[in-house]
């Protein structure tokens, strides 16, 4: 399954999208989206659904952050080699864990707002995986049986805050509008191997990023146990799994030397990943 959330901001109903490409409304099936809907129980109530008796929704509303009452935003860094060699760091021994703020989540096509300041906003495709179970201290072999689906998620940073500023990444990572989320959950049974999903990004046009999520050092699972020990992922947490390269901050020239290229007012970002959707973002100056 495909499900969603459309309408304004903070009044989303929950959907889903039907084979046909239909965007079917859930409201009155279910309150929303969230963890409370997630548990595989849930999810096989869902799928038994005929979805043609469902109301369609018409016109081109706009979708919301697929998933409601997200309790933890974790990513991931430096988890493909290549972006890790463009970034001049080392591939790392164990996953590089840090927290994006929940009030940076929005809606797959909302505008993203270079924060006051900012001189070195990026972009970052990123696979994330939305819980499903509660997951303490999880075995790597049964780590997928705690996920409810995957999404398209847009890891937005200011690299001179998360990296020039000292301290910790946090805060150049969850700046408000920078982590936009969707356009769908799509629902673990439709995604037999996340080991094997296309990644890609384009800049006004120009394709930025692509890559594979088979490329990745640390598979799904491998992150979902290792992210277990240290905290207890709930249903409605989302974990962000890294970035392939491409990433403005680590750009060259012809001739190989550092090119960096930075967000600006007026860029259009558009992403996407092998059957879980595009997102497109148009950026705007930092306002009230």
């Amino acid at each position: 399954m495909k499900l969603l959330r459309h309408g304004p901001p903070g009044k989303e109903k929950p959907g889903l999208l039907d084979d046909t490409g239909q965007l079917r409304d859930l409201s009155a099936v279910l309150p929303d989206i969230g963890p409370a809907q997630l548990s595989d129980a849930a999810l096989a109530r869902l799928r038994k659904l005929k979805t043609a008796s469902l109301p369609a929704v018409r016109g081109k509303p706009r979708i919301g952050c697929p998933v409601a009452g997200i309790g933890k935003f974790i990513a991931i860094g430096l988890n493909y080699a290549d972006h890790a060699a463009e970034s001049g760091l080392a591939v790392p021994k164990e996953p590089v864990i840090f927290t994006k703020a929940i009030s940076c989540i929005q809606g797959p096509d909302d505008e993203v707002m270079l924060p006051k300041g900012s001189k070195k906003s990026d972009w970052e495709v990123e696979l994330g995986v939305v819980i499903g179970a509660t997951a303490r201290h999880v075995a790597q072999k049964d780590a997928l049986g705690h996920v409810a689906g995957y999404c398209v998620v847009n890891d937005v940073s200011e690299r001179e805050f998360q990296i020039e500023r000292g301290g910790t990444w946090d805060k150049g990572k969850g700046c408000d509008t920078f982590g936009p989320i969707g356009p769908w959950l799509v629902t673990r049974d439709e995604v037999p191997n996340p080991q094997r999903l296309g990644l890609w990004l384009d800049l006004n046009g120009e394709r930025m990023q692509t890559g594979n999520t088979r490329t990745m050092v640390f598979s799904v699972a491998r992150l979902i146990s290792y992210v277990s020990r240290f905290i207890t992922l709930h249903p409605g947490d989302v974990l962000t799994t890294g970035t392939p390269p491409g990433v403005g901050m680590g750009r060259r020239d012809a001739a190989g030397q550092p090119a960096p290229r930075f967000l600006k007012r007026g860029d259009v970002m558009t992403l996407g990943i092998d059957g879980l959707g595009q997102q497109s973002q148009r950026v705007v100056a930092f306002g009230p």
